[in-house]
Protein backbone atom coordinates (compact mmCIF):
# COMPACT_ATOMS: atom_id res chain seq x y z
CA UNK A 1 0.00 0.00 0.00
CA UNK A 2 1.23 3.26 -0.77
CA UNK A 3 1.24 6.63 1.59
CA UNK A 4 2.45 8.75 -0.70
CA UNK A 5 1.95 8.90 -4.66
CA UNK A 6 3.06 11.56 -7.32
CA UNK A 7 1.84 11.26 -11.04
CA UNK A 8 3.32 13.41 -13.82
CA UNK A 9 5.24 15.46 -11.00
CA UNK A 10 7.33 18.39 -12.58
CA UNK A 11 8.64 21.99 -10.50
CA UNK A 12 10.78 24.61 -11.58
CA UNK A 13 12.89 27.35 -9.65
CA UNK A 14 11.91 30.20 -12.60
CA UNK A 15 12.70 29.03 -15.85
CA UNK A 16 14.94 25.88 -14.66
CA UNK A 17 13.31 22.62 -14.98
CA UNK A 18 14.30 20.53 -11.53
CA UNK A 19 11.82 17.95 -11.68
CA UNK A 20 11.06 16.19 -14.97
CA UNK A 21 7.18 13.85 -15.38
CA UNK A 22 8.10 12.03 -11.57
CA UNK A 23 6.24 9.14 -10.96
CA UNK A 24 6.60 7.55 -7.75
CA UNK A 25 5.11 5.54 -5.02
CA UNK A 26 6.05 5.47 -1.48
CA UNK A 27 5.36 2.35 0.41
CA UNK A 28 3.59 2.18 4.06
CA UNK A 29 5.95 1.08 7.15
CA UNK A 30 9.07 1.10 4.69
CA UNK A 31 12.41 2.98 4.23
CA UNK A 32 12.43 4.17 0.68
CA UNK A 33 15.70 6.16 -0.54
CA UNK A 34 16.44 8.40 -3.15
CA UNK A 35 20.14 8.08 -4.41
CA UNK A 36 21.79 9.84 -7.22
CA UNK A 37 24.58 12.61 -7.94
CA UNK A 38 24.18 16.16 -6.65
CA UNK A 39 21.66 18.23 -8.24
CA UNK A 40 19.61 15.42 -9.80
CA UNK A 41 16.42 16.99 -8.02
CA UNK A 42 16.34 14.36 -4.72
CA UNK A 43 15.77 16.71 -2.33
CA UNK A 44 13.76 18.92 -4.16
CA UNK A 45 11.27 15.73 -4.37
CA UNK A 46 11.46 15.36 -0.75
CA UNK A 47 10.81 18.86 0.05
CA UNK A 48 7.20 18.39 -2.17
CA UNK A 49 6.14 15.87 0.01
CA UNK A 50 5.27 18.79 3.00
CA UNK A 51 5.50 21.59 0.69
CA UNK A 52 8.71 23.17 1.98
CA UNK A 53 9.83 24.37 -1.67
CA UNK A 54 6.60 27.00 -1.35
CA UNK A 55 9.20 28.97 1.20
CA UNK A 56 10.92 29.34 -2.02
CA UNK A 57 10.73 32.11 -4.38
CA UNK A 58 9.73 31.68 -8.09
CA UNK A 59 9.20 27.82 -7.37
CA UNK A 60 6.01 26.52 -9.63
CA UNK A 61 4.43 22.81 -9.95
CA UNK A 62 2.34 20.92 -12.21
CA UNK A 63 0.95 17.28 -11.61
CA UNK A 64 -0.18 15.38 -8.91
CA UNK A 65 1.34 14.71 -5.75
CA UNK A 66 -1.14 12.40 -2.97
CA UNK A 67 -0.68 11.91 0.84
CA UNK A 68 -3.10 8.70 1.48
CA UNK A 69 -5.05 9.48 -1.16
CA UNK A 70 -5.72 13.22 -0.63
CA UNK A 71 -4.19 15.63 -2.98
CA UNK A 72 -1.43 18.33 -1.52
CA UNK A 73 -0.51 20.57 -4.08
CA UNK A 74 -3.83 22.38 -4.33
CA UNK A 75 -3.91 26.29 -2.68
CA UNK A 76 -6.45 24.74 -0.23
CA UNK A 77 -3.96 22.73 1.76
CA UNK A 78 -4.21 23.39 5.07
CA UNK A 79 0.25 23.14 5.30
CA UNK A 80 0.51 23.03 9.10
CA UNK A 81 -1.71 19.87 8.69
CA UNK A 82 0.17 18.29 6.25
CA UNK A 83 3.80 19.14 7.89
CA UNK A 84 2.44 17.31 11.07
CA UNK A 85 1.43 14.66 8.93
CA UNK A 86 4.69 14.40 6.95
CA UNK A 87 7.55 15.85 8.80
CA UNK A 88 11.39 16.57 8.03
CA UNK A 89 15.02 16.18 9.31
CA UNK A 90 17.32 18.12 7.66
CA UNK A 91 21.18 17.16 7.10
CA UNK A 92 22.67 19.03 10.07
CA UNK A 93 20.45 18.81 13.31
CA UNK A 94 18.52 21.59 14.39
CA UNK A 95 17.93 21.56 17.78
CA UNK A 96 16.71 25.49 19.27
CA UNK A 97 18.51 26.99 21.87
CA UNK A 98 16.17 26.03 24.35
CA UNK A 99 16.09 22.92 26.77
CA UNK A 100 16.21 19.59 25.86
CA UNK A 101 12.23 19.43 27.10
CA UNK A 102 11.17 21.93 25.40
CA UNK A 103 12.73 21.34 22.06
CA UNK A 104 10.44 18.24 22.40
CA UNK A 105 7.24 19.69 23.17
CA UNK A 106 7.75 23.31 20.84
CA UNK A 107 5.51 21.77 18.79
CA UNK A 108 2.78 20.57 20.82
CA UNK A 109 2.98 23.74 22.22
CA UNK A 110 2.23 25.27 18.88
CA UNK A 111 -0.78 22.81 18.45
CA UNK A 112 -2.13 24.59 21.90
CA UNK A 113 -1.67 21.97 23.97
CA UNK A 114 -0.86 23.18 27.45
CA UNK A 115 -1.51 20.43 29.76
CA UNK A 116 1.99 19.56 31.60
CA UNK A 117 0.85 16.17 31.93
CA UNK A 118 0.56 15.67 28.28
CA UNK A 119 3.48 17.73 27.76
CA UNK A 120 5.39 15.24 30.10
CA UNK A 121 4.54 11.80 28.87
CA UNK A 122 4.76 13.12 25.01
CA UNK A 123 8.47 14.21 25.56
CA UNK A 124 9.06 10.36 27.50
CA UNK A 125 7.31 8.64 24.80
CA UNK A 126 9.40 10.82 21.70
CA UNK A 127 12.51 10.52 23.25
CA UNK A 128 11.96 7.00 24.41
CA UNK A 129 11.24 6.45 20.73
CA UNK A 130 14.36 7.96 20.27
CA UNK A 131 16.64 5.82 22.63
CA UNK A 132 17.61 9.06 24.74
CA UNK A 133 14.96 8.83 27.80
CA UNK A 134 17.30 6.83 29.67
CA UNK A 135 20.26 9.05 28.82
CA UNK A 136 18.38 12.19 29.50
CA UNK A 137 15.81 11.79 31.40
CA UNK A 138 17.43 13.38 34.73
CA UNK A 139 19.02 16.58 32.83
CA UNK A 140 15.65 17.35 30.47
CA UNK A 141 16.17 21.52 31.41
CA UNK A 142 20.19 21.18 29.84
CA UNK A 143 20.35 23.67 26.73
CA UNK A 144 20.01 20.97 23.71
CA UNK A 145 23.26 22.79 21.91
CA UNK A 146 24.96 21.14 24.71
CA UNK A 147 24.44 17.53 23.10
CA UNK A 148 26.38 15.62 21.13
CA UNK A 149 26.18 15.81 17.16
CA UNK A 150 24.16 12.53 16.95
CA UNK A 151 22.02 12.84 20.27
CA UNK A 152 21.29 16.23 18.38
CA UNK A 153 19.99 14.68 15.63
CA UNK A 154 17.79 12.19 17.63
CA UNK A 155 16.62 15.18 19.30
CA UNK A 156 15.48 16.46 16.24
CA UNK A 157 14.18 12.78 15.24
CA UNK A 158 12.09 13.16 18.43
CA UNK A 159 10.55 16.77 18.46
CA UNK A 160 8.99 15.33 15.15
CA UNK A 161 7.67 12.27 16.04
CA UNK A 162 6.35 14.21 18.98
CA UNK A 163 3.43 15.53 17.02
CA UNK A 164 2.98 11.98 15.82
CA UNK A 165 3.37 12.45 11.85
CA UNK A 166 2.69 9.57 9.44
CA UNK A 167 5.80 10.43 7.30
CA UNK A 168 9.39 11.11 8.19
CA UNK A 169 11.85 12.81 5.61
CA UNK A 170 15.23 12.67 5.92
CA UNK A 171 17.62 15.04 3.86
CA UNK A 172 21.47 13.44 4.20
CA UNK A 173 20.57 13.05 8.25
CA UNK A 174 24.09 11.28 8.63
CA UNK A 175 25.91 13.11 6.83
CA UNK A 176 27.57 15.28 9.87
CA UNK A 177 27.93 12.35 11.91
CA UNK A 178 30.78 9.76 12.46
CA UNK A 179 30.84 6.23 11.41
CA UNK A 180 29.83 5.19 14.84
CA UNK A 181 27.14 7.48 14.92
CA UNK A 182 25.67 7.03 11.53
CA UNK A 183 25.19 3.09 12.24
CA UNK A 184 23.19 4.20 15.16
CA UNK A 185 20.89 6.37 13.33
CA UNK A 186 20.18 3.78 10.76
CA UNK A 187 19.58 1.20 13.73
CA UNK A 188 17.21 3.14 14.63
CA UNK A 189 15.37 4.60 11.47
CA UNK A 190 15.17 0.29 10.54
CA UNK A 191 13.19 0.54 14.57
CA UNK A 192 11.09 3.36 13.45
CA UNK A 193 9.80 1.68 9.98
CA UNK A 194 7.22 -0.47 12.34
CA UNK A 195 5.28 2.70 13.25
CA UNK A 196 5.96 5.20 10.52
CA UNK A 197 6.98 5.13 6.23
CA UNK A 198 10.34 6.98 6.00
CA UNK A 199 11.85 8.91 2.95
CA UNK A 200 15.54 9.32 2.85
CA UNK A 201 17.76 11.31 0.64
CA UNK A 202 21.39 10.03 0.72
CA UNK A 203 24.42 10.37 -1.37
CA UNK A 204 25.96 7.15 0.15
CA UNK A 205 25.27 3.60 -1.80
CA UNK A 206 26.16 1.61 0.64
CA UNK A 207 23.80 3.27 3.62
CA UNK A 208 20.54 3.05 0.85
CA UNK A 209 21.58 -0.59 0.45
CA UNK A 210 21.72 -1.18 4.08
CA UNK A 211 18.68 0.48 5.11
CA UNK A 212 16.74 0.70 2.58
CA UNK A 213 13.57 -1.19 1.35
CA UNK A 214 13.05 0.33 -2.26
CA UNK A 215 14.74 2.71 -3.99
CA UNK A 216 14.88 5.47 -6.84
CA UNK A 217 18.02 6.74 -8.60
CA UNK A 218 17.23 10.33 -9.92
CA UNK A 219 19.28 11.61 -12.74
CA UNK A 220 18.92 15.32 -14.60
CA UNK A 221 15.42 16.06 -12.57
CA UNK A 222 14.27 12.06 -13.56
CA UNK A 223 13.38 9.20 -11.58
CA UNK A 224 14.98 6.59 -14.03
CA UNK A 225 14.36 3.81 -11.75
CA UNK A 226 12.42 2.56 -8.90
CA UNK A 227 12.48 -0.81 -7.35
CA UNK A 228 13.13 -3.15 -4.69
CA UNK A 229 16.62 -2.36 -3.25
CA UNK A 230 17.94 -5.79 -3.70
CA UNK A 231 17.13 -5.64 -7.50
CA UNK A 232 17.95 -1.92 -8.07
CA UNK A 233 21.68 -2.80 -6.82
CA UNK A 234 21.93 -6.43 -8.44
CA UNK A 235 19.68 -6.00 -11.19
CA UNK A 236 18.91 -2.72 -12.79
CA UNK A 237 16.61 -2.38 -16.15
CA UNK A 238 17.99 0.99 -17.00
CA UNK A 239 21.76 1.42 -18.29
CA UNK A 240 21.89 4.60 -16.78
CA UNK A 241 20.76 3.04 -12.85
CA UNK A 242 23.94 0.38 -13.28
CA UNK A 243 25.94 2.98 -14.50
CA UNK A 244 25.97 4.68 -11.39
CA UNK A 245 25.49 1.88 -9.13
CA UNK A 246 29.38 0.05 -10.68
CA UNK A 247 30.42 3.71 -10.91
CA UNK A 248 30.84 4.32 -14.09
CA UNK A 249 29.01 7.98 -13.49
CA UNK A 250 28.31 10.38 -10.98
Amino acid sequence: MSIIETNKLNLWYGTFQALIDVNLAVAQNKITALIGPSGCGKSTLLRVFNRMNDLIEGVRLAGSVKVRGAEILGDGTDLIALRKKVGMVFQRPNPFPLSIYENVVYALRIHGIRDKQKLDAAAEKALSSVLLWDELKDNLGANALTLSLEQQQRLCIARLLAVTPEVVLMDEPCSTLDPLATMRIEELMIELKKRYSIVIVTHNMQQAARISDDCGYMLLGELVELGETKRIFTAPRDQRTEDYITGRFG
